[in-house]
């Protein structure tokens, strides 16, 4: 099934996408006899309004890269680079802007403020940027809208379903019109169908919007949908494998429902 277009919104999000490299990463934890090497000269470069997706088993660096390209961790020794810009060199002030602004971070838990409705849960991140509320709002209604999930603006996460609850922490991540979405094993609480939805979503937000994509997940029909697989083993790369979508005739592509 072809993908339907997404929603239309009286503000369209329209992210462009990002570039992320990065040039002989290692990164150790600790030191002496407990360091660990999360990361061995790990180098790739993932261009602008790619969809990748990082593979491997636990413990081998996966969420470590996506915390090194969102400045939450600094490298031991390389470079990290988002846009040509190498955050491992810049102060955290603007590490923090940069990662406020033009990285939107999905996560399994989806870290919803349970005492915020759905709408203040997505307009928060714009809340800290300084942004007024009623732009806050205006915006967070928008993202909403964009995952199909608007009508439950006025909810409490508790209210909502799994697949919901992620729905909301997506659109939280495009609120702020970012050019990377990083996803660490965004359905690994959910199941099978609802899990299929959010990949058919982020799917469709990389083609129809093109904010580069970059996913950590076990699952290796979930990983298919990217382009291109990276897979780590031990902190290194074991195999980059191309594939792409575009090659395929539409009537293979899954889409939402």
């Amino acid at each position: 099934m072809t993908h339907q277009p997404l929603p239309e919104t009286d503000r369209p999000i329209r992210p462009t996408g990002g570039s992320i490299e990065l040039r002989g990463v290692t990164k150790i934890f600790g030191s002496g006899d407990t360091a660990v090497r999360a990361l061995d000269d790990l180098s790739f470069v993932c261009p602008p309004a790619a969809f990748w997706t990082i593979m491997g088993p636990s413990g081998c660096g996966k969420s470590t890269v996506l915390h090194l390209i969102a400045g939450l961790t600094a490298p031991t020794s390389g470079a990290v680079l988002v846009d040509g810009l190498d955050i491992a060199t810049m102060p955290a002030s603007e590490i923090a802007t940069l990662r406020r602004r033009r990285i939107g971070y999905v996560m399994q838990s989806f870290n919803l403020l349970p005492f915020l409705t759905v709408a203040e849960n997505v307009g928060f991140p714009l809340l800290l940027d300084g942004l007024t509320d009623g732009e806050c709002r205006r915006r967070a209604q928008a993202a909403l809208e964009l995952v199909n999930i608007g009508h439950r603006a006025a909810h409490l996460p508790s209210h909502l379903s799994g697949g919901e609850q992620q729905r909301v922490a997506i659109a939280r991540a495009l609120v702020i019109e970012p050019s990377i979405v990083l996803a660490d094993e965004p359905t690994g609480n959910l199941d099978r169908a609802n899990g299929q939805a959010i990949m058919d979503l982020i799917q469709q937000l990389n083609e129809q919007l093109g904010v580069t994509v970059l996913l950590v997940t076990h699952d290796p029909t979930f990983a298919a949908c990217a382009q291109t697989i990276l897979r780590l083993l031990d902190g290194a790369l074991e195999q980059n494998a191309n594939r792409s979508r575009a090659a395929e005739p539409p009537s293979e592509r899954t889409g939402l429902s």
